[in-house]
C-alpha cells in the first residue's frame, strides 16, 4: 500500500472516530469516581465487618478454650463429670458460653460421649487423653466435619483419665460473610448504575445551555447572521458567558452595521470629488485648446480636488484604523498632549493657541488618539474662524461641571449609547464614581458658530452643515473625536459661545487622585 493510501487512510478513519462530547466526559467522569469511592468503601467496610466478626468469634472460642483448661487444672475432674445433666454442669457451661460443641474422650482415646456433630479422634488427641498432666492441649485450626468446618482444641483431664474436645463451626460465619460480599457486590454495582443514570441527567442538565450556546455559535460561523438567540438564563459561569456571547454578537452586528455604513457614506463622498477629478481630466486631454488663464484654473481645481481627496482618504484611513487601535492604553496627560497640538497648529496657520489647564488632566487611555482628537478639534476652529478675531482657546480641565453643565443646560447631543471600542461611534460620559472624575477638553473660537439645527449633528459622519460645504474639509474630523471619546469612557459636545464664537471638545475618564 502506497505512503498516500496510507494517509487517507489515515484520515477516513479520523473522520470516522467519535468526538466526545463534553456530556459523554462528564457522564464518563461522574461515573469513574462513582465508582472508585464506592468500591474502595465497599472494600473497606466488608474488611472491617468480616475482621470484626472473626476476631470476635476467635476471641469467644480461646476465652472457652481458657476456662476449660483452667476447670481441669483446679479440680481432677473425670469424664463423667462432663455427661450431659438436667442439672447443669461443666458440659453445659461450656455448650452455653460459645456455641460450642463438645465430645468427651476416655482414657486411649475411645469416645464416651459423641458431639453433635461427631468430632474425629486423632493420634494427637488420643496422646492428649493418655497425658498425665491436666490442662494439655492440642489445637486443631481447620476440621471438615461433613460439610461443616470446625476449629477443634482437645484439652487433657490429667492422669490419663481422658479429656475434652471442644468445637466451634466457623463454615456458618464464612457462609454470612459471603452473603455479605455478594451484597456488597450488588450494592456497589447498583450505586455504579445509579451514578450512571444521575450523572448523565446531571451533565444534560448543566451542558444543555452549553450545547445551545455551541449550537449558536455554530449557526453564526455557517450563516455569518449575527442576529441568532443566544441562551442567556441563568446566573452561573454558562450564564455569564452566554450574556456576554450575546454581547459580542451585538457589537460584532454594530461594528459590520458601522463599517456597511462607513462603506456607504464613503463611497457617496467619494463620488463627487472623484466626477469632477474625471471632468478635470477630460479637460486636460484638450488643455492645448484652452487658454492659459482657463489651463492655470484647470491644475488649481486638479490640485485642489487631489489635496481634497488625500484628506479624505486619510481621514477614512484614520476612522477605520481607530476601529481597531493595536495602541496600548497607558496614563498620560492631556495637558501635554493639548500643548503638544498648540504648538503644531501655531506653525501650520500663525494662528494664537492658547493653552488653560486647571486640576490634574491624568487620564488613562491612547496618547495617539486623544492627540488626534485635541487636533481635529482645534484645526476644525482655525478652519471655520478664518478672520482670526481671537486666540484659540484650548481648555483642559478635571471635572465636567463647566462643560456639561452648560451642554445640559443647552441641549445634549442627542442619544450617544454606551461608552465602547475606539471605533464605536456614540458615548454617554458616566457618572464618574469617587474614584474617577472626568477630564474634560474644550476648544474655545470667535468664529461664525452653528446655527441650532445643525449642533446636534456636527459630530456625525460626512455631516456639514450647509454654510461649510464650500469650505475645504471632508466632515469626519468630528466624528473621529466622537468616536475617540467613547472609546475612553467619554462623550463629544458642543455649544455656541455669547458673543459668538462656538465651544466644541469632549470628556474623558480620568485617574483617581
Amino acid at each position: 500500500m502506497s505512503a498516500r493510501a496510507v494517509r487517507v487512510l489515515s484520515r477516513l478513519l479520523s473522520r470516522l472516530r467519535p468526538v466526545p462530547s463534553l456530556r459523554a466526559t462528564f457522564t464518563v467522569s461522574f461515573v469513574a469516581v462513582a465508582c472508585v469511592v464506592t468500591v474502595l468503601v465497599g472494600i473497606l467496610s466488608y474488611s472491617a465487618a468480616a475482621r470484626l466478626v472473626r476476631v470476635d468469634e476467635q476471641t469467644v472460642f480461646a476465652e472457652v478454650v481458657r476456662d476449660l483448661r483452667e476447670l481441669v487444672e483446679q479440680d481432677p475432674l473425670r469424664p463423667e463429670d462432663f455427661a450431659p445433666s438436667d442439672s447443669g454442669g461443666p458440659r453445659d457451661d461450656l455448650i452455653r458460653s460459645g456455641r460450642t460443641d463438645v465430645q468427651v474422650l476416655g482414657p486411649h482415646g475411645e469416645i464416651l460421649d459423641e458431639g453433635a456433630p461427631g468430632l474425629p479422634v486423632r493420634d494427637a488427641d488420643r496422646r492428649t487423653a493418655d497425658a498425665a498432666l491436666a490442662g494439655v492441649l492440642v489445637e486443631h485450626g481447620e476440621v471438615e466435619v461433613g460439610d461443616d468446618r470446625y476449629r477443634v482444641v482437645t484439652v487433657a483431664l490429667g492422669g490419663g483419665r481422658g479429656a475434652v474436645q471442644v468445637a466451634q463451626e466457623f463454615s456458618d460465619t464464612e457462609d454470612l460473610l459471603r452473603e455479605l460480599q455478594q451484597r456488597t457486590l450488588l450494592f456497589v454495582s447498583g450505586v455504579v448504575v445509579s451514578a450512571g443514570l444521575f450523572g448523565w441527567w446531571l451533565a444534560r442538565r448543566q451542558t444543555r445551555r452549553l450545547v445551545q450556546l455551541a449550537g449558536a455559535a455554530e449557526d453564526v460561523a455557517r450563516t455569518g447572521h449575527l442576529g441568532i438567540q443566544v441562551p442567556v438564563a441563568g446566573r452561573d459561569e454558562v450564564g455569564r458567558l452566554g450574556r456576554s456571547f450575546d454581547r459580542m454578537l451585538v457589537r460584532l452586528a454594530q461594528s459590520e452595521e458601522d463599517q456597511r455604513r462607513l462603506v456607504q457614506d464613503a463611497g457617496h463622498e467619494l463620488r463627487t470629488p472623484l466626477t469632477s477629478l474625471r471632468t478635470n481630466i477630460s479637460l486636460l486631454r484638450r488643455i492645448d485648446e484652452l487658454p492659459p488663464r482657463m489651463r492655470e484654473e484647470l491644475v488649481d481645481d486638479l490640485s485642489q480636488e487631489a489635496l481634497e481627496l488625500t484628506d479624505l482618504v486619510n481621514e477614512l484611513v484614520d476612522l477605520a484604523a481607530g476601529q481597531s487601535s493595536t495602541e496600548p492604553v497607558q496614563r498620560v496627560r492631556l495637558a501635554d498632549l493639548a500643548d503638544d497640538v498648540a504648538a503644531t497648529a501655531r506653525r501650520r496657520t500663525g494662528r494664537e493657541v492658547v493653552v488653560r489647564v486647571a486640576g490634574d488632566t491624568t487620564v488613562e487611555g491612547r496618547a495617539g488618539a486623544l492627540q488626534r482628537a485635541i487636533s481635529n478639534l482645534v484645526e476644525n476652529a482655525a478652519k471655520f474662524d478664518r478672520g482670526g478675531s481671537g486666540a484659540i482657546e484650548v481648555v483642559v480641565a478635571r471635572g465636567a461641571a463647566g462643560a456639561l453643565g452648560e451642554l445640559r443646560e443647552l441641549g445634549a447631543l442627542g442619544d450617544l449609547g454606551e461608552p465602547g471600542d475606539f471605533g464605536e461611534p456614540g458615548g454617554r460620559p458616566g457618572e464618574p464614581g469617587d474614584d474617577a472624575e472626568v477630564v474634560r477638553v474644550e476648544v474655545l473660537d470667535r468664529g461664525p458658530g452653528v446655527r441650532d439645527c445643525d449642533l446636534e449633528r456636527i459630530f456625525d459622519r460626512f455631516y456639514r452643515a450647509p454654510d461649510a460645504r464650500s469650505l475645504p474639509g471632508s466632515g469626519l474630523g468630528l466624528s473621529i473625536v466622537r468616536a475617540v471619546a467613547a472609546a475612553h469612557g467619554g462623550a463629544p459636545f458642543a455649544f455656541r459661545r455669547e458673543g459668538g464664537g462656538l465651544a466644541t471638545g469632549f470628556t474623558v475618564r480620568g485617574v483617581a487622585e
